[in-house]
């Protein structure tokens, strides 16, 4: 799959980007919950990563997406429990490029990311490896294409690995304001 040969493209980004969060969430651009629970690029139990999307259009989508094989919608939530949507600053940084074909194949990804050849989504275990190599490198988190139903080609989220530091907040809007 992914060589340790490789080297990462990288790519600058900066400014504010979302997460979809849970309302109990003490801290909703806390990473702790997301090394727990694992993610696209990152593994039950292995570090902290923010997982952010570069628009409310596309974390509109990723809620929808979420509840695709529910036999309910996002109109259909209780706007109390549903989930808010966290407001980040995210600071400049040279983030792992899996948004250019360059970048993806540098990382042993298809250019057809976050396809494969066949047309399937390609796995989040499948992406652990980039996920785990960049930890380990330092690196400031991952920029990639969306695999979220109904993303455009261009639509990006933002993996943000939670070292020492901490996303700043620069709003917190309920279900009903941002939906």
């Amino acid at each position: 799959m992914v060589s340790s040969g490789l080297s990462f493209a990288h790519t600058a980004r900066s400014g504010t980007y979302f997460r979809v969060a849970d309302p109990d969430w003490e801290d909703p651009l806390d990473g702790l919950a997301g090394a727990a629970a694992g993610g696209r690029w990152n593994s039950p139990g292995s570090f902290p990563v923010v997982y952010l999307h570069q628009s409310v259009n596309l974390a509109r989508l990723f809620v929808a997406h979420r509840l695709r094989r529910q036999p309910y919608g996002p109109e259909d939530l209780d706007p109390e429990t549903a989930p808010s949507l966290a407001h980040a600053d995210v600071p400049e940084a040279s983030y792992v490029d899996i948004v250019t074909d360059d970048g993806c194949q540098r990382a042993g990804l298809p250019v057809t990311y976050p396809f494969d050849q066949r047309g399937k989504v390609v796995t989040h275990a499948a992406c652990w490896s980039i996920g785990d190599r960049a930890w380990l490198q330092g690196e400031p988190g991952i920029a990639c294409r969306s695999a979220t139903t109904g993303a455009a080609a261009s639509d990006e989220e933002l993996a943000w690995f939670q070292r020492a530091d901490q996303l700043s907040l620069s709003n917190l809007q309920l279900f009903s304001e941002w939906f």
